[in-house]
């Protein structure tokens, strides 16, 4: 009787947002995806079975067995290793580029939207000028500079992420600032910072998760296509779309070298969208009238 009495307790401390997130079967199918991505990205190197780097000669381009479960590539490492050393770096580069992003994205759209004037026309003209080139050409101009690397990746990928947080911000700042609850803060003596800080930035806070989690599909996508092109993890680094690079000539003889890195990229993508489309019917009041 006790313990269900514990239980109804925390039950109802979850409130409106856990149980809205939780009730949305393709966001907690999304939510566990990711929960268990992060976990076997940390774990690597406890659940790997092989080390993702040892090369094998007797096992080239192995089918799937019982000692190898997805396989080996065309050096004879085990696949099913390199993909879950691979995770750590697709989402370490997805979580730090973002980051970066949402960090100066936001700062520079809450300083651009409340203070207005030069300072905003200066910034709205030039997240306007990056918003024109699309995010992986914008990767690509970055990496041209800086070489090709991991290192290089984040720093592109975050980037090109700076000038969408910046309008996101913006313009949730633009639509705030001009409120009562704003003019009361004002007249009673808060400054810019304190006022930006304390209302503006948790009424913006909503936006930007949602906008982060969506977003990090995309930078999974374009970092997989740039070490697919090349310019991102370098070999022998078992990244999934360098390990996806590396198959592609061997589709006809032994496919499993290209597949499973791919889909290992299309479940990654598809978690963090399905995650951000249920924090955003969570998040979003307009979402539940």
């Amino acid at each position: 009787m006790t313990r269900r009495r514990h239980i109804g307790k925390s039950s109802r401390r979850l409130g409106p947002f856990s149980s809205s997130l939780i009730r949305n079967r393709l966001a907690a199918a999304g939510l566990g995806l990711v929960v268990v991505l992060s976990l076997i990205s940390l774990l690597a190197p406890f659940l790997a079975p092989y080390d993702p780097l040892q090369q094998n000669y007797l096992r080239l381009r192995q089918a799937v067995s019982k000692d190898h479960w997805l396989g080996c590539d065309q050096l004879g490492r085990d696949i099913l290793s390199r993909l879950l050393h691979g995770g750590r770096i697709t989402m370490t580069i997805g979580l730090v580029s973002v980051s970066i992003g949402l960090l100066v994205g936001t700062i520079l759209g809450l300083t651009g939207g409340y203070y207005g004037g030069m300072i905003d026309g200066v910034l709205v003209y030039l997240t306007d000028l990056l918003l024109t080139f699309p995010g992986i050409l914008l990767a690509l101009a970055v990496i041209a500079a800086l070489g090709p690397g991991i290192p290089s990746v984040i720093a592109a990928c975050g980037f090109s992420s700076i000038p969408q947080f910046i309008r996101l911000t913006r313009g949730v700042v633009l639509a705030e600032k001009e409120k009562d609850y704003i003019t009361a803060a004002r007249a009673i003596g808060e400054n810019g910072l304190s006022i930006m800080l304390r209302y503006l930035l948790p009424n913006c806070l909503a936006s930007v998760v949602v906008f982060f989690s969506l977003h990090l599909a995309v930078v999974i996508l374009i970092a997989a296509g740039l070490s697919f092109l090349g310019f991102g993890a370098q070999p022998p680094s078992p990244e999934w779309g360098a390990m996806l690079s590396e198959g592609r000539h061997y589709l006809m003889t032994a496919p499993h070298i290209a597949i499973f890195p791919g889909l290992a990229i299309m479940i990654a993508v598809l978690a963090f969208n399905l995650l951000g489309d249920g924090l955003r019917d969570a998040l979003d009041p307009r979402m539940k009238i």
